[in-house]
């Protein structure tokens, strides 16, 4: 099946229509245009409803965090502006919705040419399905000692994964009743829909 499955993608993409955007030559933007182009055949390959999943790394910066935070973040931004442009080309935008997931986020102190590992951090939503340009959960005071401040700048989160996980799985037709298998501590929040979607 493996193989099949590999030829049927090859075949699809090569009847791909060229994009119009460019995307940046990153690991991340080659990968937003595979599954940018892999939107565009949709027809071909009989997808309805599909999740791509795409990484990129080098954001464990206990060493020359001045130095590379600001390319990776540019890179980040770039890819998914990129991708967000190419769907908007393919007329999709209000059908396609990329976010950001991340399993850690960094101290607000320094270790002295970079930060250690925390736990909240920020997460983007992007589509024309998003209430865009807005902030969801609470901020916290980026102040050491602060109420969300468990020590050594690490802050605790004020939206839970499973909260984010939850709010997308609705948007994707998951029904209700199995929202738990999707997000299984989801049921700890008195919100489990952040209300990010239109």
């Amino acid at each position: 099946r493996a193989v099949d499955t590999v030829d049927l993608v090859s075949g699809a993409l090569e009847l791909a229509p060229a994009l119009n955007t460019v995307f940046p030559a990153s690991q991340l933007g080659n990968q937003l245009k595979t599954v940018a182009e892999l939107i565009a055949v949709r027809d071909e390959m009989q997808m309805e409803r599909q999740v791509f999943f795409v990484a990129t790394g080098g954001f464990d910066t206990h060493d020359d965090q001045e130095v590379n935070q600001p390319g990776l973040l540019g890179d980040v931004s770039d890819a998914m502006t990129a991708f967000y442009d190419s769907m908007v080309e393919l007329n999709v935008a209000s059908d396609v919705t990329a976010f950001t997931q991340s399993d850690f986020a960094r101290t607000l102190t320094s270790n002295g040419d970079g930060t250690d590992h925390a736990w909240g951090g920020v997460q983007m939503v992007v589509g024309d399905a998003v209430q865009g340009r807005n902030l969801f959960g609470t901020y916290p005071d980026l102040a050491l000692d602060s109420e969300f401040d468990v020590g050594g700048g690490r802050f605790i989160p004020t939206t839970s994964a499973d909260q984010y996980a939850a709010t997308l799985a609705r948007w994707f037709g998951v029904e209700e009743a199995d929202i738990p298998t999707v997000a299984p501590n989801v049921g700890n929040f008195g919100v489990q829909d952040l209300g990010f979607f239109v």
